[in-house]
């Protein structure tokens, strides 16, 4: 799902005209070593923070089906995650910085979720909004930017805080395939020892309905000596 989530961003970066610039778009981590290789104006989207949306997890199973309707499996719901981004601008001026990165964030507050035609994989097949926040204020428990740039050992430079909300497809737990041979009777073996035969498959094909009493409806039922019906006599 993570990847997936690069991927979206990506390409919503990419559609806004970004990459066609010459600008570089990497996910790579903003570290000193790794500025002074680059040589090349470049936007840098750093994955460092990710939690569940624990208010958002939901117990049960749903039933999933294939072509014919024919149940496959069931899966769990799916888990929320907040994945948190650091993107930064890199190029030879602060003006020129800058420039990149007001295109960036104009890009990124036109919408409020990923659109649907950029998610990819499992985040395709969930169908489930993937919601975007930028540049919002921070809330508890989260790594401050400037924890974040002392971790990484760089100096401390403007930079766009960017928050996505996207599922991590459940659990599917496989189910049996329908019954289809029909039920298979065997009888006890004898009482002087010898055995039965191999047993009868009983198959309904074109049966009717039987209604609610079953197919035992037209029988009388016979009880051992002794026992006596309710409402009758002993028989």
């Amino acid at each position: 799902m993570i990847h997936e989530v690069d991927e979206g961003l990506r390409l919503l970066l990419v559609d806004a005209g970004l990459q066609g610039s010459g600008v570089d778009l990497v996910f790579d981590a903003p570290t000193k070593d790794w500025s002074a290789r680059r040589n090349a104006p470049t936007v840098s989207v750093f994955l460092y923070d990710i939690r569940e949306d624990a208010a958002r997890r939901r117990t049960g199973t749903s039933e999933e089906y294939d072509e014919q309707g024919v149940m496959t499996g069931r899966r769990t719901p799916p888990r929320w995650f907040e994945l948190s981004y650091l993107v930064t601008a890199w190029t030879n001026r602060p003006q020129d910085e800058h420039r990149l990165l007001s295109e960036v964030l104009r890009s990124l507050i036109r919408t409020d979720a990923l659109p649907g035609r950029m998610l990819t994989g499992s985040l395709g097949e969930l169908g489930l909004t993937v919601e975007i926040e930028v540049a919002a204020a921070g809330s508890a428990g989260r790594p401050s930017t400037l924890d974040v740039w002392s971790a990484l050992g760089g100096e401390l430079k403007a930079a766009i805080d960017l928050r996505v909300w996207a599922p991590l497809s459940g659990e599917l737990t496989p189910t049996g395939p329908p019954v289809t041979e029909g039920l298979l009777v065997r009888t006890a073996t004898a009482r002087d020892g010898e055995m039965t035969g191999p047993g009868r498959r009983l198959r309904y094909e074109g049966a009717s309905d039987p209604g609610e009493q079953g197919f035992a409806a037209g029988r009388e039922r016979r009880l051992p000596p002794g026992r006596r019906r309710r409402g009758g006599t002993v028989r």
